[in-house]
């Protein structure tokens, strides 16, 4: 953005935490001159727009908008025997298997009303997720493939290549919604040009600039709604009784069975293996998002994630979760 500038790095270092540093970057791009240079050790930062009005003449907000010591790290063992994808969640290796760390606020990372938590494995065919989501209330109305489940509780899954990722979406009935957005910058360059099913003027590809978080600086992203990952396998269970108010619900569980075939876009921009070698690293996201908040003085936004994002938008790649592949069976783990 126009009048921002570098920040030197011994201002940085004095500084506290990652909030305290924000609030100086802000202010320091806000009172900068018009100066292209800035002399000494500097470390470039960049000032984009926030989406929210907090400021009511320059909203700025550092990229990324997450803390790089605040994102999860996660191991993610090879396990020789594949799940049932039916939802439940009850057979010995989603026992064994690590749990993340409780959700928390999408944007201020506080503690949440309820629990949610989630898991991966996998093998040689397909990766596999789990989430564990208490909600005392169950609720869903959607049952069309790719409906607006956002407009429901749902839970959310992203998985992100060099040039493109991959959005999941399920709510309570089962009801799946998939997207793939491909970053313009590398639409060309990247040779998705040249592949027929991402012809830019599909009916339903259109140009995707964020949710609340509009100015990332790799720009647009070219999303495609009538994407379907080839293969996904994905099973909801309830522990409960959807939409019936006169009792109280445990909660529901999610399994996918993701087939590593079914990546080959993510893989292209980095040429990745498929599946993933022993010590490769990939970044996924997850979370829920809810119709309610918890009452006041929480500052519930209704979006809960395993690795906040400081700001209200999902698709902010930099602040997913590390998935460290293990080619260790997990029972060598115990």
């Amino acid at each position: 953005m126009e009048g921002c500038h570098p920040v030197d790095r011994k201002f940085s270092d004095a500084l506290m935490s990652h909030k305290l540093f924000q609030i100086a970057v802000i202010l320091f791009c806000l009172n900068a001159s018009s100066s292209n240079e800035y002399p000494g050790n500097v470390m470039d930062l960049k000032c984009i727009s926030a989406p929210n009005g907090t400021f009511p003449e320059r909203d700025l907000v550092v990229h990324p908008p997450c803390t790089e010591d605040d994102i999860p790290h996660y191991t993610a063992y090879k396990v020789t025997s594949a799940p049932k994808i039916d939802g439940k969640l009850d057979e010995a290796i989603w026992e064994e298997a690590p749990r993340s760390s409780r959700f928390r606020d999408l944007i201020t990372g506080a503690e949440t009303i309820h629990d949610t938590r989630a898991a991966v494995l996998w093998d040689d065919t397909h990766l596999y997720v789990a989430y564990w989501v208490e909600e005392p209330d169950l609720r869903a109305t959607l049952t069309k493939r790719d409906a607006p489940v956002y407009k429901d509780n749902d839970v959310e899954f992203f998985i992100s290549g060099e040039d493109a990722y991959y959005e999941f979406e399920i709510n309570a009935f089962g009801t799946v919604y998939e997207v793939l957005f491909i970053w313009e910058e590398a639409f060309v360059s990247g040779g998705y040009d040249t592949i027929a099913e991402f012809n830019r003027n599909h009916r339903k590809s259109r140009a995707f600039n964020g949710v609340g978080y509009t100015s990332h600086p790799r720009g647009l992203r070219i999303g495609y709604w009538d994407w379907d990952l080839p293969g996904l396998q994905s099973a909801v269970y309830l522990d409960g009784t959807i939409n019936n108010g006169k009792d109280r619900d445990r909660g529901w569980t999610v399994e996918l069975a993701i087939p590593w075939s079914g990546m080959t876009v993510l893989a292209r921009g980095d040429g990745r293996s498929l599946p993933p070698k022993d010590r490769d690293v990939w970044r996924m996201d997850f979370s829920r998002f809810n119709q309610y908040k918890e009452a006041p003085p929480a500052k519930d936004s209704g979006g809960w994630a395993w690795s906040p994002h400081g700001v209200w938008d999902s698709h902010v790649p930099e602040c997913f979760t590390y998935i460290h592949f293990s080619g260790k069976d997990m029972k060598s783990k115990m």
